[in-house]
């Protein structure tokens, strides 16, 4: 049979191998050695130092008997010296290999790094921002779970704004919400200071934040999903926290220094790139809140009511400017209350430009002229997507007014379905959009108008009376025209002179009779209705003469008049005033006095108490007195 070389024997059997005369030894006549005339071999095995066969160390001789005790000695030393270079080169080798390794590790890293860099930097968008990061988080060497933690907007919670983990449809979940208070990445994001675990089981911070009770389940969250070690790192810029980058393993002492300081690294540029995002979206709202505002302000100027004051001298409007200058410099809900076509708007206006929030501002709904699909939209604003016909986000009129004032006009007309959410923003100054569970927050003052009798509405069951004695903080009734005569001449002088200039004419005298008229007819339209019919006698005015269709009001001339609506606002006035007084215990001045309580200064509350003849003896406990 066919054997193999002697080499190839050494190496199969793996021991040392002595043909002394190959002639004579039928095992070895056929090798093939013998065919070339070698007839004596003396070999060794030589192996690596894990114990694989490198090969054989051998001499071959066409003599035989050739190999005596001290030539093998010598062959073996030989094999030992070379297998010790072998284990020398083996360890080089090994240490070079870890050396390239480490080198492969940090080239590897820092093009991670560098790549996540210019993705993230090309994005300004936070939600894009978010995606190109999902893409990347997957390169981190060796981490089971890294997010990307952003804070509500109470700052009460850290919402998980991106994800990677090695198991999908784990324990823990993009969208996700941690506690601050009560988790590891909580603590990161209250303290600024990154942490390194080894053992989150038996790490310190385990009975120091788990235990908080407001981390109840999320310790559980984490132990289900086999989590071992983890990193945290807060993003810092400009002296705040953005958030917190956490990545986490399954193994313990999972993270080396080295993975800490690049995911230290990574940590500082996701905090440039969210910062930027987070800039770039605060600017990009504010254009669009600037742009809006422009907008519905570039409306405002081009309404008819845009005449800039209240014209006016009776008794009984000067008593609604009194009211409004008191309540004006307070940040008081005013609910106003008079006919249509009073000039509940021009009262609305005056209040704003005498307030604080003067330079903010002052947006107007009616809440009668928009349709009950479009009015919370109109008031909340909306999400692209919330309904059929949103192809893009509108900010609401809370928003626009935001900081400024905004005047509900025929606030009667909400539907009953819609007055919740309402009172819940006059209470608590927060909404959500149509389509979004994001709250606003929001400071905004409410004056809002009306000419229904809400008390009515409320026993009715069309109106909720916790709204209405929400928006009836400070009332004001304003008299209709009928009962402020004297006011007529003032208006007719200003409407005929606004509309001349607007039409170009020079209109100087208006006839005794067209005034007499004017003064007799009742004006069921209030000052609006004047506004219209002298807008109407300017144009069929050929001269300077005005040329008013007097006969128009003739069959309208008895319309029965109403009592005085100062009455009314001097009873409002006095039961403010009275409620004031047995709220401090008949205490005028003083932090806790009336005075403070309604706005006013002593004095100006004394001479008012005299005014209207206040005592006592009008009080609910004045008997006791």
């Amino acid at each position: 049979m066919d054997i193999g070389t002697f080499c190839e024997t050494v190496i199969k059997n793996r021991q040392p191998l002595l043909v002394v005369n190959g002639l004579e030894d039928d095992a070895w006549k056929s090798a093939p050695e013998m065919g070339v005339g070698m007839v004596s071999y003396l070999g060794y095995p030589v192996s690596w130092p894990d114990g694989r066969i490198f090969g054989t160390i051998c001499v071959l001789d066409n003599q035989t008997n050739h190999y005596n005790d001290l030539y093998q000695e010598l062959l073996l030393q030989c094999r030992d010296v070379l297998q010790a270079d072998l284990q020398t080169l083996a360890r080089l080798s090994g240490e070079l290999k870890e050396v390239q390794d480490e080198l492969k590790q940090e080239r590897d890293r820092l093009r991670l790094l560098l790549n996540i860099t210019n993705s993230m930097m090309s994005k300004l968008d936070l939600g894009h921002l978010v995606a190109a990061l999902s893409k990347e988080l997957g390169s981190l060497a060796k981490s089971d779970l890294c997010a990307l933690m952003l804070p509500d907007s109470d700052r009460e919670q850290l919402r998980i704004a991106t994800l990677y983990q090695s198991d999908v449809g784990g324990a823990i979940g993009k969208d996700m919400t941690v506690p601050i208070k009560g988790s590891i990445s909580g603590h990161v994001f209250r303290t600024a200071k990154s942490i390194r675990i080894d053992n989150i089981d038996e790490a310190r911070y385990a009975s120091e934040i788990f235990e908080n009770p407001d981390g109840h389940g999320f310790k559980e969250r984490v132990m289900a999903e086999g989590l071992k070690s983890a990193c945290c790192f807060p993003l810092l810029s400009k002296g705040s926290v953005l958030g917190v980058l956490t990545a986490a393993r399954r193994t313990e002492r999972g993270f080396t220094t080295d993975d800490e300081v690049f995911l230290e690294q990574l940590a500082h540029q996701v905090a440039i790139a969210v910062r930027n995002a987070l800039e770039f979206g605060e600017a990009t709202r504010n254009l669009d809140s600037l742009t809006e505002q422009k907008r519905y302000l570039q409306e405002e100027i081009r309404s008819e009511y845009n005449f800039g004051k209240v014209v006016g001298a009776s008794r009984g409007l000067k008593a609604v400017l009194e009211q409004v200058s008191v309540v004006a410099p307070t940040d008081s809900g005013v609910l106003i209350l008079g006919e249509t076509g009073t000039g509940k708007e021009l009262i609305a206006r005056a209040i704003h430009e005498s307030s604080p929030r003067k330079d903010q501002a002052f947006v107007k709904l009616n809440c009668a002229a928009i349709p009950l699909g479009l009015l919370e939209s109109e008031l909340f604003g909306h999400e692209k997507g919330a309904f059929t016909g949103a192809i893009a986000p509108k900010f609401g009129r809370f928003e626009l007014a935001n900081k400024g004032t905004l005047f509900l006009d025929e606030v009667g007309d909400i539907p009953l379905e819609l007055q919740p959410k309402l009172l819940r923003v006059l209470q608590e100054q927060e909404f959500e959009r149509l389509g979004s569970n994001r709250t606003h927050k929001v400071n905004v003052r409410i004056v809002a108008a009306t000419h229904r009798d809400l008390a009515t509405m409320i026993s009715r069951q069309m109106f909720r009376e916790d709204l209405y004695y929400r928006l009836k903080i400070f009332p004001v009734a304003i008299p209709p025209l009928r009962q402020r005569t004297e006011d007529i001449p003032l208006l007719v002088h200003h409407f005929v002179g606004v509309y001349s200039r607007k039409m170009n004419k020079t209109i100087n005298s208006i006839p005794k009779a067209v005034m007499e008229a004017l003064l007799r007819y009742a004006w069921p339209g209030n000052v609006r209705e004047l506004q219209n019919f002298l807008e109407r006698a300017v144009i069929l005015s050929p001269d300077s003469v005005l040329r008013a269709p007097i006969a128009e009001l003739a069959p309208f001339d008895q319309v029965p008049q109403a009592p005085p609506a100062v009455n009314v606002l001097e009873q409002t006035e006095r039961e403010q005033i009275l409620r004031a007084l047995e709220q401090s215990k008949w205490v005028v001045g003083g932090p806790n006095g009336a005075a403070a309580r309604l706005g006013l200064k002593r004095t100006s509350l004394v001479y008012r108490i005299k005014k209207l003849g206040i005592s006592r003896a009008d009080s609910a406990d004045g008997s006791q007195s």
